[in-house]
């Protein structure tokens, strides 16, 4: 009797990805807690917006509680690195209480971009893990050296050059933060520099985000140590844009947050024909479509989050989703809050130009709307028009 052979096996379905996370852990719960009474008993908006009227926006003690007392500053860190050995997560959710209260602090510059380029160089160069230590220490503010606009995905830039031995010459552009860094991190065209900030000259721009600080850093010779070859230095750069984007739409989500709550509640508090302004069908219309596209984007963000917290592998195309549709929600919900509020929101007193300001700045801060856009279609494989 012959045998037949056996069928060969077909191969079955890909197992499916492990769905994303968007639920606050407990932890992550209380460091939102921490976070938000410090920024309530010392970010005040008649406070952030006093200071950003002096034209030096930055708060160097609350930083300092923040970044070293809570220690939000080296979440990013591994412990072996003198970091909290946190993730994404967790500095999703300080972004958020930050974007609630438009604080001027560093922390998107320096504990999440610059964090991210030192530790993608810390491994091979001792110089990058020892300002990864203080930077996740607090002991100093360290800024990428970049243009605040400039996207993942898109061409980088190298407009210092090298002339030898780490002497560097250039201009840079639109640096965030740029004049509260104590080390700037450059990328030029041999690679990755660290530079004492003294040793550059920053001159400050007139940004749309009065709290957030914008300056044009030029070099003249500056003397640099070099962290990283240029190979490296960008893939470290590509990576840190990518986290960057990602964590910003939880800023965002938290800025859209804060402007529904307190339109909501000023619509509640206000009166018209002996009526509260919110019974009013059309703006209870508003305020419900304003609330779901919150409620997405929290969806959105948390996502990106949790997927550069697991280094899932479609965290491009989640992060691109999620700047795409963050960025709209908090600039609208801006626009709400000082539409809705009346003559009041139209005031330079009233905090609500400040989260305006701040939302249309992030929609233009790593990548556009429209640049996500293109990169979610060109993950998707969608043809072009």
């Amino acid at each position: 009797m012959t045998t037949q052979p056996a069928p060969a096996p077909q191969p079955g379905p890909a197992a499916p990805s492990a769905p994303y996370d968007l639920l606050y852990s407990q932890t992550e719960e209380e460091l939102r807690a921490a976070v938000r009474a410090l920024l309530a008993d010392r970010c005040a908006p008649a406070g952030v917006l006093a200071r950003a009227e002096t034209g030096r926006p930055h708060d160097p003690e609350l930083w300092h509680t923040l970044a070293a007392g809570i220690g939000a500053a080296g979440l990013l860190v591994p412990e072996k690195l003198g970091g909290a050995g946190a993730s994404h997560r967790e500095a999703a959710v300080v972004l958020e209480e930050l974007g609630r209260a438009v604080a001027p602090v560093p922390y998107l510059t320096s504990s999440v971009l610059a964090t991210e380029i030192l530790l993608a160089v810390a491994c091979d160069n001792a110089d990058a893990a020892a300002l990864v230590a203080e930077a996740a220490s607090g002991a100093l503010v360290c800024v990428p050296a970049l243009p605040l606009t400039l996207a993942p995905g898109a061409p980088l830039p190298a407009p210092v050059h090298d002339g030898g031995g780490g002497v560097l010459s250039g201009t840079v552009t639109s640096v965030a933060d740029a004049v509260a860094a104590d080390v700037l991190l450059v990328l030029a065209d041999t690679g990755l520099y660290a530079v004492p900030a003294d040793r550059a000259a920053p001159t400050p721009r007139v940004p749309l985000d009065l709290t957030r600080p914008l300056a044009d850093v030029t070099l003249d010779g500056a003397a640099a140590t070099r962290l990283a070859d240029p190979a490296t230095a960008r893939a470290a750069v590509a990576g840190a844009l990518l986290s960057g984007a990602g964590l910003l739409a939880s800023e965002q989500l938290g800025l859209a947050e804060w402007c529904l709550t307190e339109t909501v509640a000023y619509l509640r508090a206000r009166h018209q024909f002996n009526r509260p302004v919110g019974s009013f069908q059309a703006l209870k219309h508003r305020l419900a479509r304003l609330w779901l596209d919150v409620a997405s984007a929290r969806a959105a963000a948390r996502a990106a989050a949790d997927a550069l917290a697991t280094g899932a592998p479609d965290t491009p195309l989640t992060v691109a989703v999620a700047q795409a549709y963050c960025s709209g929600v908090a600039v609208r919900a801006a626009e709400e809050c000082v539409q809705l509020h009346g003559g009041i929101g139209m005031t330079w007193e009233h905090p609500a130009h400040l989260y305006l300001k701040r939302a249309k700045a992030d929609s233009l801060a790593l990548g556009t709307a429209g640049h996500h856009r293109g990169l979610v279609a060109d993950f998707a494989e969608l043809p072009a028009p």
